[in-house]
């Protein structure tokens, strides 16, 4: 969750008395529905072909379709499909039941396929329906363990076919945990009613779910929005409405653990992002796996490109710590593609899933604590390799997901690149043995990228980052609220991290002459040597050049002395110009800090790990909890 500065607001850390049904497991019924047919998206932006794809015609509902007569529908979609490769590796289930109703003119065919980690298909079971009425299909999940799924065929003969209630139901376990959503904002009141709105939405969804933990760190509240009004009745007194000081999405999110451990040490956690468009199928797959994995497993939802919505972010995520690199691709895993398109037929495990929807179980939160309060960036890493030290694997579990913002649209100078650096450097010093001569390398590479782009700003801000973690663990004392305002506070004295709009840069228009960029440089640090030389004695292309954000590289903008670049937002531009002067400093500080994390690193990352009980402690957070937030 994007975090800007923080603000003033109320906290009530006492939310009052839990909702009855937060407090005790509920008795399972005979068979648990896993998953069901959903045939058209949520929102209208959702391609409903990511649900069903029809062949002749048809009139679709959420929960059902109605096939003209010689139509087709395929479920070998990305909500369609039934992801048994993960449910025979990660859950007690041995087979899965498949059922409907049917209300059939003249004669219905269903096939139930499956298919194998190379796409393959197979005909697990066909039948021919002449009467109204349900029918069921059952399959085993024994052909499964390094990938396939299985999926529904329909054919409408000689008349219509509707179908409805489809479910995918499996043995039910002997109780169903309770389970809470806690949703996290700031200052998106709009979004996170919308969010809301489209969980209580759906009648299954509400039933199965036990609260709903809103926790507002903004001004601009989401209880002053008319839509959280005519939600809240619906939800009734299974929503808490909750406001705190601005911690970041560690301390919205961490506060939805701290409530629903207190309230019952057995109950799950969803965590959801408040800017996301909701799928509420995906609460209702992600509560019915936890209940059936073998272990507690955190069961993360995948993430969809919300400006590109049948694009897949990623199909499982890793971590490479020792490079200080999140959001790594699993190997196989499928990465920014239309899931129109392609299928992930190959299981891929997950070292840890984003905070866009996540599951947490509750021995998670009884065995290593809350979450670290590092105010955002790499909270949902460092929790989830915490639990992985702890036993406790993360499943990311296709077909089911939110739409969240494109990661590609936000620009990476920005002040949230100071909690990425410094936190990066945290959890890696808590969970690996860094090395700081090759992170040092490392930093001072891409530092030096940076200064020859003309980006003083962004230097300074990864500086920043690098002395606060080399500062120890009394940075998180406040819980981010200090660093967050004085990283915004130091960056505003580099012109070029301010976005203008393109049409009133401060610029002469009539002087910007466009420029692209050729090829990457096949010896890369040879050509940065250079460009270094150039910059320091101004042997750069003066006037002022534009360069769209596709061409934004350092190689290619380190040619000139005056850049007008293209924001990755799309909705701006940033201007450049080389200050021999900054740059001096700023390399000077490299130099100094460097060798700091050299010499220092060892120390520093005991006390951290030292301090690590203490920060992830309930006493800590509600300290946290209860203080009083800045006035600015």
């Amino acid at each position: 969750m994007d975090q800007p500065a923080a603000q003033a607001v109320t906290s009530e850390p006492d939310s009052g008395a839990a909702p009855a049904s937060l407090l005790v497991d509920h008795q399972a019924p005979e068979r648990l529905v896993v998953q069901r047919g959903i045939f058209v998206g949520p929102w209208p932006t959702i391609n409903d072909e990511l649900y069903a794809v029809v062949k002749g015609g048809s009139q679709r509902e959420r929960l059902s379709i109605q096939l003209n007569k010689g139509a087709e529908a395929n479920l070998n979609t990305y909500f369609g499909r039934f992801a048994a490769s993960y449910w025979q590796r990660w859950t007690t289930v041995t087979e899965v039941q498949v059922s409907a109703t049917l209300n059939v003119a003249r004669r219905a065919r269903i096939k139930l396929l499956a298919s194998d980690i190379a796409g393959h298909r197979r005909i697990v079971d066909s039948i021919e329906v002449t009467e109204s009425g349900s029918f069921t299909m059952t399959a085993p999940l024994d052909k499964f363990v390094d990938g396939g799924a299985m999926w529904l065929e329909f054919a409408a003969i000689g008349g219509d076919v509707e179908i409805s209630d489809l479910a995918w139901t499996v043995d039910a376990p002997d109780h169903v945990r309770p389970v809470a959503i806690a949703i996290c904002t700031f200052n998106r009141a709009d979004d996170c009613a919308q969010t809301i709105a489209a969980l209580a939405s759906d009648d299954t969804v509400v039933a199965a779910i036990d609260a709903v933990f809103v926790v507002d760190q903004g001004t601009d509240l989401v209880q002053d929005r008319q839509l959280y009004t005519e939600t809240a009745a619906k939800l009734g007194d299974k929503l808490r409405y909750l406001r705190q000081p601005n911690l970041g999405g560690a301390g919205g999110f961490t506060r939805g653990l701290y409530e629903v451990s207190a309230f019952n040490e057995h109950a799950d956690v969803i965590l959801m992002d408040d800017d996301i468009l909701c799928e509420p199928e995906t609460v209702l797959r992600l509560n019915a796996f936890a209940n059936l994995t073998v272990e507690p497993t955190l069961v993360g939802a995948q993430m969809l490109f919300l400006l590109n919505p049948d694009y897949l972010n990623v199909g499982a995520e890793e971590v490479h710590l020792h490079k200080l690199m999140h959001g790594q691709k699993v190997p196989k895993a499928l990465r920014n593609v239309s899931m129109l398109n392609k299928r992930q037929e190959r299981r891929v495990d997950a070292g840890y899933n984003a905070w866009w929807t996540c599951l947490i179980p509750a021995e998670v939160v009884a065995r290593i604590g809350l979450p670290i309060p590092i105010f955002f960036q790499w909270d949902d890493v460092e929790y989830g390799i915490r639990a992985r030290e702890a036993g406790f694997v993360t499943v990311t579990l296709p077909n089911a997901a939110v739409w969240h913002a494109d990661f590609y649209w936000k620009d990476f100078d920005d002040w949230a690149r100071y909690f990425s650096t410094r936190n990066s450097l945290i959890v890696g010093a808590l969970h690996t043995e860094l090395d700081a001569k090759a992170l040092s390398r490392q930093f001072f590479r891409s530092i030096s990228e940076h200064l020859v782009a003309m980006q003083y700003g962004l230097v300074y801000t990864t500086l920043k980052g690098i002395e606060d973690f080399l500062d120890g663990p009394k940075g998180l004392a406040d819980g981010g609220i200090e660093a967050m305002a004085a990283i915004r506070k130091g960056r505003a004295d580099y012109p070029e991290t301010i976005k203008h709009p393109a049409a009133t840069a401060p610029v002469q228009s009539s002087h910007l002459h466009t420029r692209r960029a050729s090829g990457e440089p096949s010896h890369a640090k040879l050509i940065l040597v250079k460009r270094a030389i150039d910059q320091w004695f101004g042997r750069t292309q003066h006037g002022i050049i534009g360069v769209t954000r596709e061409d934004a590289h350092w190689w290619h903008i380190s040619l000139f002395d005056h850049v007008v670049v293209t924001d990755a937002s799309q909705s701006g531009v940033r201007v450049r110009q080389r200050d021999k002067a900054k740059a001096r400093d700023l390399l000077r500080r490299t130099r100094k800090v460097l060798r700091r994390l050299r010499q220092e690193l060892p120390a520093v990352q005991k006390d951290y790990r030292d301090a690590l009980p203490t920060l992830t402690s309930r006493e800590n957070w509600e300290r946290l909890y209860a203080a009083k937030p800045p006035t600015s």
